[in-house]
């Protein structure tokens, strides 16, 4: 039987996003980008002048911004109070606060609430870096993608690159290496791999293949 609920997890720039996307697409189910929602505070955080350890302020912000996720023929987007910051959301800055952000555990509680709640009703791929251990506990199918440090920061330099960032791959390397850093030895929901989730290491994979890989176990779970 295919898995009704697929957990993905991993550290930053494994391909999670991209992987889980195209299982979603090919499955037909729903696309749950719970970084996006992480980065979505942390830019309107950083747009508030909220300082990172002002966990009563970033828990408000959590609380209170309504976080919109579409994905339609122009692509997947992410909406704040209506408005869209897809593009924002994936400036370096904005990726190096989520970090310190998604430690808050006001924040995220706030935002478990919200992603267990679009899971209720199945059919949901949703990855992050506490899906199969925090969010989605008993969830049929639990992956963990990884990579080398040196593979997960060329890609997203790639990925940073051709969205027309002007960026450096010695400086998204230190900022993949901190935030590792910083995800693996958080006290709350830290980026650990499930006891029950299979990992899977996509160094020398290409997409095409890591997602052959994740269909496979997802229909056999």
């Amino acid at each position: 039987m295919t898995a009704r609920n697929v957990a993905i997890d991993g550290p930053a720039g494994a391909g999670k996003s991209t992987i889980a996307k195209l299982i979603a697409n090919k499955l037909g189910y729903l696309y749950i980008d719970t970084g996006a929602m992480y980065r979505a505070v942390a830019l309107i955080a950083i747009e508030k002048g909220v300082a990172y350890d002002d966990e009563v302020a970033l828990t408000k912000i959590a609380q209170n911004i309504k976080i919109r996720l579409q994905d339609g023929t122009d692509g997947y987007k992410v909406f704040v109070d209506g408005r869209d910051v897809t593009k924002e959301i994936r400036a370096p800055q904005v990726g190096a606060a989520a970090s310190p952000v998604s430690a808050v555990l006001g924040v995220r509680e706030a935002l478990v609430f919200q992603q267990q709640q679009m899971a209720k009703e199945g059919k949901v791929v949703m990855d992050g870096r506490d899906i199969g251990t925090k969010v989605l506990p008993d969830a049929d199918c639990k992956i963990f993608l990884t990579a080398t440090l040196q593979e997960r920061a060329k890609r997203r330099t790639l990925e940073l690159q051709n969205k027309g960032l002007d960026v450096k791959m010695e400086q998204v390397m230190e900022e993949i290496r901190q935030r590792d850093q910083r995800d693996s030895t958080r006290i709350n929901s830290p980026l650990v791999q499930a006891k029950d989730a299979i990992c899977l290491d996509t160094s020398e994979l290409t997409i095409e293949e890591s997602a052959q890989e994740v269909f496979a176990l997802v229909q056999t779970k």
